[in-house]
């Protein structure tokens, strides 16, 4: 039945009562007749009836006049006794659609059609949608059909050779509401040289909130849930609130009896990333590389030992605590931890030549230098002083009494010949432990 007159191929006008839809109104029946293309399809008995705004066609009239009638996801198929598509619906939302002016020979072309973007899409090596669109709209090539390419079921062949991982884009809210709410965790090494204090791990803790970061140095992996314990009764202590969330990965150094019984005992919850999935860490994952970036960087810039490189890592993190930017909240992370604006005039190149005043340390000749030549490697983080290393004594000490020359270009000539044999001691060492660490693994293994 329908509404519209236009629709019928023949019409016989004549009231034959009324038709009463789904809410109990009524629509007067003012004709019967023959819709089609007047040759290969056509609907007969269809009644024309006033007021009617669609088209209606029934399954079970179709069924009883000897037409097939198959429904798929998002198309509904209409054969007839031969076995021919006749007619095809196209679901929209939960109602199929059918074109009656494109029947029979119209509906195969449709078909056809419909194909060939796929089609096309295995001719063209499996390329982008959106490319094969754009050819077509620019008209730079020949040949290619006028054809709408719509990605509207998945390429099996172009998911196994081409699909990727998921994005992660950055969140454009900040998720966490007080400093301390969520620390996220990682830890990386180990290096190949060992470091002055005898470290080869770099524990890196980084707040959600304001993105202030800790970096502990560890000789071993087994030290980091100590580290981590007496970092986090400091900072509870300091800002009077409790630790609430914990981020990490995997590794079987946060992954563990001893964090699990911490964390159930302080009601503290543990989240992991999954696995393979360093982007769901990406905010501890990104301040890694930040660190070992500057910190390289650092150290070749005036030609420095690497046994520095836990100094160089120290002062990166100190430094952009007070320089980076929080997006969204436009403030530095240690004014969003501390509570007030970071002061930068102290800061000095880092590796730089430096004069210490030999305060008493040694007894010294009239005649004698008041000070020892030493290279500049950060800032105490118990005192208001600086960390330097003096060449004379070799070694690192804290002093405010320290005049800097950051005008030398490099160091070369001023890290004493003996500090290259103490580096390369150090870096014979931590390599031996590696391998004898990497030799027990396999005897496990093999056991």
């Amino acid at each position: 039945m329908t509404g519209d007159k236009t629709k019928f191929a023949k019409l016989e006008l004549k009231e034959e009562g009324f038709v009463t839809y789904g809410d109990n109104n009524k629509g007067r029946i003012l004709g019967n007749g023959v819709i089609g293309n007047g040759s290969s399809f056509n609907i007969k008995n269809v009644l024309l009836v006033e007021g009617l705004k669609h088209n209606l066609i029934s399954i079970s009239q179709l069924c009883d006049k000897g037409f097939k009638v198959m429904f798929e996801p998002n198309n509904c198929l209409i054969y007839d006794a031969h076995g021919r598509i006749v007619l095809i619906g196209k679901r929209v939302n939960n109602i199929y659609l059918l074109d009656l002016h494109h029947a029979s020979f119209s509906i195969h072309c449709l078909l056809t059609k419909e194909d060939d973007t796929w089609l096309w899409h295995g001719r063209l090596c499996h390329m982008h949608m959106q490319h094969f669109n754009r050819l077509n709209r620019k008209q730079l090539v020949k040949g290619l059909p006028k054809l709408k390419f719509e990605k509207d079921r998945v390429c099996e062949a172009c998911q196994k050779g081409k699909q990727t991982k998921v994005s992660f884009k950055p969140k454009n809210v900040v998720s966490t509401e007080r400093p301390l709410e969520m620390l996220h965790m990682d830890l990386f090494g180990p290096s190949r040289t060992m470091s002055l204090g005898g470290n080869l791990y770099a524990l890196v803790i980084v707040d959600d909130f304001s993105r202030y970061t800790w970096t502990l140095f560890l000789a071993t992996k087994n030290d980091t849930f100590h580290a981590f314990k007496r970092l986090a009764k400091v900072l509870e202590n300091e800002k009077s609130s409790k630790i609430v969330f914990i981020r990490s990965d995997h590794g079987g150094e946060f992954q563990n009896e001893r964090f699990e019984h911490f964390c159930e005992k302080h009601g503290i919850k543990h989240n992991f990333s999954a696995p393979r999935t360093p982007q769901q860490n990406g905010v501890v994952e990104r301040k890694n590389r930040s660190l070992e970036e500057l910190a390289k960087t650092m150290l070749n810039e005036n030609s420095l030992p690497k046994y520095f490189w836990a100094d160089a890592v120290n002062t990166t993190c100190y430094v952009l605590n007070r320089v980076l930017i929080k997006p969204i909240l436009k403030k530095t992370p240690y004014e969003l931890f501390k509570g007030r604006r970071p002061v930068l005039s102290h800061l000095k190149v880092f590796g730089c030549k430096c004069f210490i005043l030999n305060n008493g340390k040694e007894s010294l000749g009239k005649f004698n230098a008041k000070a020892d030549e030493g290279v500049f490697l950060g800032y105490a983080t118990q005192s208001h002083a600086y960390r330097v290393y003096n060449k004379i004594l070799m070694t690192v000490e804290e002093s405010m009494h320290v005049v800097f020359d950051e005008t030398n270009p490099k160091l070369q000539d001023h890290v004493p010949k003996i500090a290259d044999e103490e580096e390369t001691t150090l870096e014979k060492k931590s390599t031996a432990e590696l391998e004898s660490a990497a030799g027990n693994q396999t005897a496990k293994k093999e056991i």
